[in-house]
Formats: structure tokens, sequence, C-alpha cells
């Protein structure tokens, strides 16, 4: 019989028939279910974003770290860090106004988005560019990992008994904003920005109070306690425990250059639009960031790895209470620190959609899915960062010493750039353009040397292997595109002579699909060949019998195969065949039958799969399918 490899495409009329088509109708209605209609791509200009619905896209993932910025800090100064902290974040805040400021001059001179790549690879080279695409991309996964896993621990703070479900909860929240941005930029955004714009107006609330509680707070602590502080904090103070308080706190800075490279996505006038979106940001970010530090000092909040709660739980029990305020903190917190990896959703795919366009990356990186959202870039983000959080189980001090590495590279290639940008454009006041960008470059070129040499044992070697890994695989992948290019173009091509071409028709037997096969093959050419693989010795004389009864008029050629392999007999016959009669291309045809049902085709073997499997990598072989429903 010949080989099931198709399913039937007719709907069945017996009742409760289950068939293929009614398995792809339900198919098709789960997913507009869970990602909603397909849009037309005249919809895209209708999918851009206003600033309010940009801010919690672009943004949460930077307003976000300040839920824990200032523990990384805390936790890497140790026993000073309520003398130390302080001076610590200013530092950062100022760090954080200064490249905010440069990236608004990114945004108003490249409209078109792509952020530190373009920017790097248009003024300082193409390794320059592809390596801050690299870091860019290392670290949006690592946003991911890092925003949810802080989340989660968030919950845990409030919820202490679903700690050993702390991975278990990371991949679920992954998966569920996966599913939302798979449903379209514009969405996403309607449906993050409440928890968003909630978390920031609740810390604003827990400053405000708490700024009024803290001198009653502050008085209320013994004169024993504070007279042992200053010797306390003057111990062991080095210039190296400052810096890797700065390098841990400089995670604040995450996600402050996520608006320049999505800039197409905002509603025009586009540059505008996300000039402002960037100063709000700014804004937001660096007053929670030092209200929180702040009021850690206030309350001298002293962070304790052996317990489940953050900084940022014990200044909202300090400030709120532990009431109706403090849950609704904490809710809002793990809320915009899932969310927050939103930012790395919105951005990785546009990101990875621009290097698959110029040929860096795959191709299929830059196809816009039904919901003019880039889809393939959006689950590959899901899927790696997934992977992360469950290799380092979770744990967000786990994950951050590989975290700020790679944004600040991207951020010091930014600048540098952009300098040289001003240097070529010339345009008017281009000198004072030039020295903003050349402040930040040398800001975050010096931050960039710190962090790393500060976090270096602590895993972020890890980052220093993998971003020349992907710039070596960006290189490979061009390559391969531009060979495979010169490979197929036309350029000096001469018309080869005439094919010789030669048609056989691989048979499993004899009966009617076979018939049809063959009558098929006779269109292609005049003189065709049946090939039988013999497997079992006693059914080729019958079969040979009934060939000359039926008068074909089609030499049937029988191939041994005393191992009862299909596939060698088949490919060595090929090529015997092709060298013998000098073709430069041979048609197999392969006669199937469909079934009715889909369980059916678990009743008979995949054997004509396997043949198309096998005969795809043999070159000048065409294969071609001829079905045949039992009762056509």
């Amino acid at each position: 019989m010949p080989w099931p490899c198709a399913s039937d495409r007719r709907r069945a009329i017996i009742p409760f028939r289950f068939t293929p088509e009614d398995l792809a109708l339900t198919f098709a209605g789960i997913r507009r279910l869970i990602f909603g209609e397909r849009l037309p791509t005249a919809r895209a200009i209708h999918e851009r974003l206003p600033k309010h619905l940009a801010l919690p896209v672009f943004a949460s993932d930077a307003i976000s770290s300040s839920a824990y910025a200032t523990e990384e800090i805390l936790l890497a100064l140790g026993s000073v860090s309520l003398a130390y902290a302080w001076p610590v974040a200013s530092a950062i805040a100022l760090l954080f106004a200064i490249v905010a400021i440069s990236y608004r001059q990114t945004i108003m001179a490249y409209p078109s988005g792509g952020g530190a790549y373009i920017v790097a690879r248009e003024n300082l080279g193409l390794h320059a560019g592809l390596i801050a695409a690299a870091a860019l991309l290392t670290d949006y996964v690592l946003t991911v990992a890092v925003s949810i896993a802080a989340g989660v621990a968030a919950i845990v703070s409030a919820a202490p008994g679903l700690a050993p479900n702390r991975v278990l909860l990371c991949v679920a929240c992954i998966a569920i904003i996966t599913t939302v941005n798979l449903r379209g930029a514009k969405e996403s955004g309607k449906l993050f920005a409440p928890p968003v714009y909630l978390f920031v107006g609740t810390v604003a609330l827990m400053v405000i109070v708490g700024a009024i509680r803290a001198p009653a707070a502050a008085a209320g602590i013994s004169a024993a306690g504070a007279a042992a502080m200053p010797v306390t904090v003057t111990q062991g103070v080095t210039l190296l425990l400052l810096l890797r308080a700065f390098a841990s706190g400089c995670a604040a800075l995450t996600g402050i250059e996520a608006i320049s490279n999505g800039v197409p996505a905002f509603r025009p006038p586009e540059s505008r639009n996300a000039a402002a979106t960037l100063v709000w940001m700014t804004g937001i970010c660096i007053f929670g960031f030092i209200g929180i530090t702040a009021l850690s000092q206030a309350f001298h909040i002293v962070p304790d790895l052996n317990s489940h709660e953050t900084v940022l739980s014990m200044i909202g029990r300090k400030a709120l209470g532990a009431g109706f305020l403090y849950y609704l903190l904490q809710a809002t917190t793990a809320a915009v620190l899932i969310l927050a990896a939103n930012t790395s959703f919105a951005d990785f795919p546009r990101l990875s959609s621009i290097l698959g366009r110029d040929g860096f990356a795959p191709r299929q990186l830059a196809n816009l899915g039904d919901r003019l959202v880039f889809s393939n870039g959006i689950f590959l983000l899901g899927l790696f960062s997934a992977a992360l959080v469950i290799g380092f189980r979770g744990r967000t001090h786990a994950l951050i010493p590989l975290y700020a590495v790679g944004v600040f590279v991207s951020f010091t290639l930014s600048q540098a750039g952009m300098v040289r940008h001003w240097q070529r454009e010339r345009s008017p006041r281009w000198e004072m353009k030039a020295a903003i960008n050349a402040v930040g470059a040398i800001v975050t070129g010096v931050v960039l040397i710190v962090v790393a040499s500060a976090k270096f044992r602590h895993g972020a070697w890890i980052v220093m292997i993998v971003v020349p890994t992907l710039v070596l695989g960006f290189l490979k992948v061009s390559r391969h595109y531009r060979e495979l290019s010169t490979a197929l173009s036309l350029e000096g091509y001469v018309p080869p002579r005439a094919i010789r071409h030669a048609v056989i028709v691989l048979i499993p037997g004899l009966q009617r699909g076979v018939v049809n096969a063959l009558r098929y093959a006779l269109t292609i050419a005049p003189e065709i060949e049946a090939v039988f693989v013999e497997i079992d010795p006693r059914e080729t004389p019958r079969l040979e019998s009934q060939w000359r009864e039926l008068k074909l008029g089609v030499p049937l050629t029988v191939l041994k195969s005393p191992w009862r392999s299909l596939t060698e007999p088949v490919i060595r016959y090929t090529r015997t065949l092709k060298a013998e009669k000098k073709v430069d291309f041979i048609t197999v045809v392969l006669p199937e039958f469909v079934t009715t049902r889909w369980w059916h085709r678990l009743l008979h073997n995949q054997a004509g799969l396997m043949l198309k499997l096998a005969l795809m990598f043999e070159p000048g072989i065409v294969v071609t399918n001829v079905r045949y429903r039992p009762g056509d």
C-alpha cells in the first residue's frame, strides 16, 4: 500500500467525525482567542503608542530599578551602609541625569530608532555597532530574568510560604508576559499601564509619608546605638568597597536606553514624543531612587540575607505601617518589577529585527507577526530568559552581578558615536551637543571599567564572554548571507544547456494509488521507470506477475535490500542512474494515500516521510508526492 504521509483536507460528512481540518480550525480559533485577530499591515500606524502608554512600555524597566537598586548598594556596603549609601546614591542619580540628557540628543538625531547599534555602526564602524548590539541583547535577556526574579521576591516577601515555588512563579510570569506581548504593543501598553502608574503613585506616597515620619523614627533610636554607629562605619571602608557599591547601584540605570531604541513605536512626531517620555522617565526614576535611599538612611534599614524580605518592604512597613497601604506597595512593586520585563519585550524583538534586516541575525527575526509585532524575537526572548531564571534558581542577587555590564558597553559606544556624529554633521550648536555626549561617553566609560572590575569575580566575566561570542555569531551569519547572495546572483550568469531529466516512481506495491502516480509521471516525461524495493523476497514474484498482467508499458526495476532498508537502496540507485544516464535531475514520484481520520495515521508506517527526508539532501533529486484518497 502507498505510504501515508498526508491528511485528508475534506470536512467529513459523518457526524462527530473529527478530521484534520477540524483540528486546524480549532487550533486557529484558540490562537485567535489567545493572541487576537490578525491585523493588516495598513493598521501599523494605528498601533503606535501615545506618550502615556509608551511610558509604561519603555520605561517600566528603569522605573522598577529603584525598587532594588538601593538594596544592592546597602548589600555591597554592609555594616557601613548607613554612612556611605547616600553619597553613592547621589553619584548614581547624577550619572542617570547625564546619560538621560545624552540619550535625548540621540533620540532627536536618530528618529529611526536602533539606538546604540545604529549610532555606533554609522559613526564608529561595523564592529563597534555589533558589540553594542550584542551587549544590548544580552542585557535585555538579563533584564527579563532580573525583573521577574525581583518581582517574585517581592511576592515572597509578603507571602514567605511561596518561597519553595520561586522558580515556577518566575517561569509562569515570563510565559504570561510573552503571551501578552504577542498580542501587540498597543494592547500590552493598555494592560500594563495601570500597575506602573499605581506603583509610581504608591512609592511617591511612601516617600512623602516616610519623610514626615522619619524625624520621629530617628528620635526613637537609643543614645547607645547612635553613639556606637560612628565606630562601626569607620571600619573597613575602602575605595574598592565604595566602587563595588556604586557598581551594584548602577542597576538603577538599566533600561534608560530603551526609549531611544524604540522611537519608531511612538506616534508622530516620533522624536518629540520620545524625548518628552524620556524626560518624564528620568524625573520619576531619580525621585524614586533618591527617595527610597533617603528613607533607608532615616529608618536605619539594613538588608538581611537570611530573610526573604526586601529593603523596600522594610521601608514600606516603617513608612506606611502593616496595613492596606503596605500590601498595596508590595502588590504594585511585584507587578511593576514583573512588568519591567516588558521593556525588553519591546526592544529585544525590534533590535533583533534590525539585525535580521541587516543580515547579521536570522532573517525570520525581521518578520512581522499577525499582530504587527516581531513575534519570533518575542518568543526567543521568553525562551532565553526562562532558561536563565531556571539556571540561577530565580535568585535576584545571583543575577545582579551579570547585570549592567552590557548596558554600560552600549552607553559608552552610543555616546562616543554621537560625538563623532556631531563632528561630521556640524549642525547649529554642534560643539555644545558634542560636549554633552563627550561627557556622557567619558562618564559611562569610566563606570563601565568600575562595574566590570567590581563585578568580574562575581559573574561579570560571563557577560564578557557572551558578548564577543555573539559578535562572532553575527559575523558568521552575515558571511553566510553574503556567500548565498553571491551564489544566487544573476550577475555574469550564462544560461546552461538544456536540462537532462529522468523520472522514476517508487512503488510499495500495486494498487490504485500507484496507478495514479504512474499516470501522473507519464505527463512529466514520455519514458519513466517504476522502482520497487524488495524487503520480503516472497512478495516480488507476485508483484512482477501482476505488473505483466496490467501491461502498463512501464519497466519495473526491483532493488534488493538484504538489510530491509528502504532509503539506502533508493539513494544508491538514484546516484547510479544519474551517473549512467548523465542526467541533471531525477524526479522521484512517491504515491501516497491520505487518511480520513487523524488517528488512522498512527496505524501506518511513515516510510514515505523517511524517504523524502533522506532524498532531500541528495543533489539533483526532486521529490513529488501524488496523493490518493480512498473512494476517489
